[in-house]
């Protein structure tokens, strides 16, 4: 059975966002329900995702970081083929396009710079069709709530959320979940 991932954030809006073997040790012991793996390679990623599931969380692989594997849809029939990832999240609308096709739950990364960054979303967010957007960095809350008056799709703010104050100013101005690499946000 397919878990709903909205309902999952509701009932916790922290997703741990791993970089290291330390980071997954301990993120796999949080309450955080949602492990997002940013720095694995074709060699390990079926073991991350594997410690990640047998916790009972739900693991997204970042597959424009995945080292070894080329950004085309070849690395989503080997994820998919070879490990129980649950999502990806990918910059590259085709990816994220495509991975809906293998059955993912996906994530379209943005990093917002500039007003071209933004105002060029709602056209990449159209091609990609993502269950979720990710927006970098997650402390800016007017600009959350720019994109959420922009664009109908979940928002996860992410990067730079290093405090309680940034969590609750990035979902009260619309992200339903924030997610990142700072231990100590996991245990809020």
């Amino acid at each position: 059975m397919r878990v709903n991932i909205e309902e999952v954030l509701e009932e916790n809006p922290i997703i741990a966002a791993v970089k290291d073997k330390k980071g997954l040790k301990e993120a796999i012991t949080t309450d955080c329900n949602i492990i997002f793996i940013l720095n694995s390679d074709i060699i390990n990623v079926g073991e991350i995702v594997k410690k990640v599931k047998e916790q009972g969380k739900i693991a997204f692989v970042h597959v424009d970081l995945l080292e070894g594997a080329s950004n085309k849809k070849v690395a989503l029939q080997f994820l998919k083929e070879n490990t129980e990832a649950d999502g990806i999240i990918s910059t590259k609308a085709p990816m994220v396009h495509a991975a809906r096709t293998y059955g993912f739950y996906t994530i379209h990364r943005f990093f917002l710079v500039d007003s071209f960054s933004f105002h060029s979303m709602d056209k990449q967010v159209a091609n990609s069709n993502p269950h979720f957007i990710e927006i970098l960095p997650g402390g800016m809350s007017k600009a959350i709530g720019w994109v959420r008056d922009k664009i109908d799709t979940p928002i996860i703010a992410s990067g730079l959320v290093c405090e309680k104050e940034d969590v609750v100013t990035a979902l009260q101005a619309g992200a339903i979940a924030i997610s990142t690499s700072n231990n100590e946000v996991w245990y809020m």
